[in-house]
């Protein structure tokens, strides 16, 4: 049986996540409880089996988010080999935006129905696997750019949103006490992924091509993933009982909520568009590839120390104070680093300082989180935190076309001078600085009605 202190903790951390809460309903531990006997919870927080689970879901971001980080590489490949492929390869940079759109937005639907529904949770992982496989096998052997959107940045995403969710949910049941440890290693482990990959994949793409490099990433995915998936295990025992939860939906008549959503889209219009035209930029003002792919190495690397800093910060300071530092420094970073920039030195120091405060501004949703439980207390914050989430991947998926439309009008600043805001980029730069400076919105209207 379980002790009492065991419960306690379960039950403090189903009422006060504040990350991921997917945390046993009453009903969950009423079944532990009565197993008797039967079934003692393994302790969390430490110990071998925390730490492996811990190990495992954190080795699982690099199939989850690699492609869509390294993206920009592809993109880069594929433009220059645009004659190999039927179809307009100005389309090919909305694969990207695609694929992590619909990777966040898969988010809220996923995370709702495995809470419901906790029996699905280990079919969920593996049935994510083989179609995430099966789309990048098949895309080595695609001809033209629709192919390439609906395996690369349809049907991947979706393999890569299943395979994401059961295992954030297993994490956030063996961690309690030190969940901001568990998650700050987990994104970091993100990031991490973010920085390396690229120069590997740019590498292989050099040497063996498309197909050769994609069959490879199919293959390192499924031989990493598989095993972990057999070893990563629930700490709470699902109920077997049939009756589904229901999920408190009141925050969603609270501004509270709407404004905080409001300002996670306006910053995603715009976020995502650096990583996926990077290596594009160096090339344009006359940097090689490979620079490029160094300059989206730095800003993934950078976000990994940027969202641990912008977390801890939410632990000290008001959510909208921490919104407004991670705005200030994003958008100096666009407007004065990335927009007068002509050489590697300024771009370097604007992938370290975009990476740093744009990174990390999905930490600041711990902050909102707190916020709207305030005002709603019995919400499922699990789900909330799935509702952020497919906010930022509403203004990823418009991000797409809209960079398209950027890039189709970029002629109207020719001033004769080598920086950013003078290449076909330009409209790009200026929207992406006015959209990081739009994320702020969460901070005007607090200081507008409560005060800062």
């Amino acid at each position: 049986m379980s002790t009492p202190d065991e419960t306690s903790s379960i039950a403090a951390d189903a009422a006060g996540s504040r990350i991921y809460s997917t945390s046993p309903t009453t009903e969950t531990l009423d079944h532990v409880e009565n197993q008797g006997n039967e079934q003692t919870l393994p302790q969390a927080d430490e110990g071998k089996a925390a730490w492996l689970v811990l190990a495992g879901c954190s080795l699982i971001q690099a199939p989850v988010w690699g492609f869509s980080l390294a993206f920009g590489v592809f993109q880069e490949y594929y433009t220059a080999h645009g004659s190999q492929l039927n179809g307009d390869i100005t389309d090919i940079p909305m694969i990207g935006t695609t694929a992590t759109g619909i990777l966040y937005l898969c988010s809220p639907l996923s995370f709702a129905i495995l809470s419901r529904w906790p029996h699905l949770r280990r079919s969920c992982g593996p049935l994510g696997l083989a179609i995430l496989v099966i789309s990048f096998v098949l895309s080595g052997f695609a001809t033209a750019v629709w192919q390439l959107f609906v395996l690369q940045g349809v049907t991947s995403a979706i393999g890569c949103g299943l395979l994401f969710a059961p295992t954030t949910i297993y994490l956030d049941e063996w961690f309690i006490r030190r969940k901001g440890l568990a998650l700050g290693i987990l994104w970091s482990a993100k990031g991490l992924a973010g920085m390396v990959l690229p120069i590997i994949l740019e590498k292989t793409l050099e040497r063996f091509g498309a197909k050769v490099t994609l069959e490879g990433w199919a293959t390192v995915s499924f031989l990493l993933t598989a095993p972990l998936l057999r070893s990563l295990r629930p700490r709470i025992p699902p109920s077997p009982a049939s009756t589904v939860r229901r999920i408190d939906t009141s925050f969603l008549r609270s501004s509270t909520f709407w404004i905080f959503q409001t300002g996670n889209i306006l910053q995603s219009l715009g976020y995502f568009l650096p990583s996926a035209y990077l290596p594009s930029y160096a090339v344009s003002v006359g940097l090689s590839p490979s620079l490029g792919t160094i300059l989206i190495a730095t800003l993934n690397g950078t976000s990994v120390a940027g969202s641990v800093v912008i977390g801890m910060l939410n632990d000290q300071y008001k959510v909208t104070t921490v919104i407004l530092i991670s705005t200030v420094g994003s958008t100096i970073a666009v407007f004065l680093c990335w927009g007068l920039s002509s050489h590697m030195a300024l771009l370097v120091v604007f992938s370290m300082l975009y990476g740093f405060f744009a990174g990390g501004f999905s930490s600041t949703w711990s902050g909102v989180l707190t916020e709207i439980k305030a005002s709603s207390p019995s919400i499922d914050t699990g789900f909330v935190f799935g509702l952020l989430a497919g906010g930022r991947g509403v203004g990823n998926i418009i991000s797409g076309p809209l960079s398209l439309a950027l890039l189709a009008h970029s002629d109207w600043l020719h001033d004769g001078k080598s920086w950013g805001y003078s290449t076909e980029f330009g409209p790009m730069i200026i929207f992406t600085g006015v959209s990081v400076l739009l994320g702020g919105f969460g901070w005007l209207w607090r200081s507008l009605h409560n005060g800062c």
